[in-house]
């Protein structure tokens, strides 16, 4: 069986997918990561966390006295760090952002605030983080019985993205891919059948996105679709079905068709096939970290290494930085 195909392995392989990203992050210099209103134990102590991790040196944003308190109460340390003193967390949320605008970090991070607050100043018009890019979510999934990292996207920000949307989608995905050190990824182009078909739209776009790569509207990857689940991931039911693709049954990016499929996907594999899922949103002017209270400490640091790495990459032109 070749190194590429898909086995069931221990769980000891999620361990190595992100010990892997950790190795990449300790010949890089921390980053400056401003932290939304963290004024929550979990919130505060993924920013600590981190911060021990020599990953990234935080600028809190939030009421001082609040995240004092947070601090000492959950034993926190958190004496030399910086923070911005603001009231409540929609000035958390607009201060964490003209911070990154003033040059002054290179990842902003969600605290204990509600993600639409903190994606509502991202996505401001006059005073946001926007480029000419599409905003877009990618998890960096680490699956027991898949022998690679694998990126998932759009599984929480566009719900039904049109055919321009997903080649933003598929770029900052590929963009990612360059930044955790994979060269040439393969994309998978999702849909529920591997032929094209009027019925099915999600398999229009996904011929179209193909084409769009041969043209270099999308660069740095090799793509193909549509493809069934079953044929992007596993060698077995490629042979079985006779596909010829250099992507069927070893992608590194899984574009889905909309949110709702793209969320159930990566919900399916964290519950049921035991997976870690670190996740980052694309496409802004720095990567944006979205935490949640329900992240394990490894999943939480996993997703700061992403970011790090992201911005290391983008610092030194290994990818594009977005205007």
């Amino acid at each position: 069986m070749s190194a590429s195909t898909p086995t069931p392995t221990s769980t000891d392989h999620r361990h190595d997918a992100y010990e892997h990203l950790l190795q990449r992050c300790r010949s890089v210099e921390p980053v400056v990561a401003v932290v939304a209103y963290p004024c929550e134990e979990t919130a505060l102590s993924g920013a600590v966390e981190a911060a021990e991790a020599q990953l990234i040196q935080p600028i809190l944003v939030g009421p001082r006295k609040k995240i004092s308190q947070v601090a000492e109460e959950s034993r926190l340390k958190i004496d030399g760090f910086e923070i911005e003193d603001v009231a409540d967390a929609p000035a958390a949320a607009a201060r964490a952002v003209e911070l990154v605008r003033m040059a002054r970090a290179e990842v902003l991070m969600k605290g204990s605030l509600h993600t639409d607050e903190l994606m509502g100043a991202v996505v401001a018009s006059a005073t946001g983080l926007r480029t000419k890019r599409r905003i877009s979510h990618a998890f960096v999934m680490s699956v027991p019985t898949y022998p690679k990292p694998l990126i998932i996207t759009d599984a929480a920000i566009n719900i039904a993205p049109t055919l321009e949307d997903k080649r933003d989608i598929c770029q900052n995905a590929i963009d990612l891919a360059h930044s955790l050190g994979k060269a040439m990824p393969k994309v998978a182009i999702l849909a529920a059948v591997e032929t094209v078909t009027p019925k099915m739209p999600a398999t229009i776009d996904a011929a179209a996105l193909c084409k769009m790569a041969d043209r270099g509207q999308i660069t740095g990857a090799l793509l193909d679709g549509p493809l069934a689940m079953d044929n992007a991931i596993s060698a077995i039911a490629v042979k079985t079905k006779g596909i010829t693709s250099p992507v069927a049954g070893d992608a590194d990016i899984l574009i889905a068709p909309d949110l709702e499929a793209g969320n159930i996907l990566a919900k399916l594999l964290t519950f049921l096939a035991n997976a870690d899922a670190a996740g980052l949103v694309l496409g802004a002017r720095v990567p944006i970290i979205l935490t949640s209270r329900a992240d394990s400490v490894r999943v939480r640091i996993a997703s700061c290494a992403v970011a790090v790495l992201v911005a290391h990459a983008r610092r030194t032109g290994q990818v594009e930085a977005h205007s």
